[in-house]
């Protein structure tokens, strides 16, 4: 059978969790794609079950929504800035 080289482009940190994982289950990169496409022209449909990441925020995220409902609350101060039009907005950037 003759082989056809392809590329895919992968961010470094998926490539390396990808290859972790794939190590474990004696598969490499190329192995995984090709029987991934096998099965998807078998089946004629993608061979996996397709999840989106966690709704789950981040401790980042949860940190700022406890902040902004103090402040709400009035437990913390606000103490973000505010303008009433364009133009302060422009000239607090615009200042030294």
């Amino acid at each position: 059978m003759k082989t056809t080289p392809t590329t895919i482009r992968l961010d470094d940190d998926l490539k390396k969790e990808l290859n972790k994982e794939l190590k474990s289950m004696g598969l490499s990169i190329n192995g995984y794609f090709n029987l991934a496409a096998r099965q998807l022209v078998i089946q004629k449909k993608v061979p996996f079950e397709v999840l989106a990441e966690s709704d789950e925020p981040t401790e980042t995220t949860k940190k700022a929504l406890v902040a902004a409902q103090a402040k709400e609350l009035g437990i913390i101060p606000d103490d973000a800035l505010s303008f009433n039009n364009v133009n302060e907005l422009k000239s607090y950037l615009d200042k030294d």
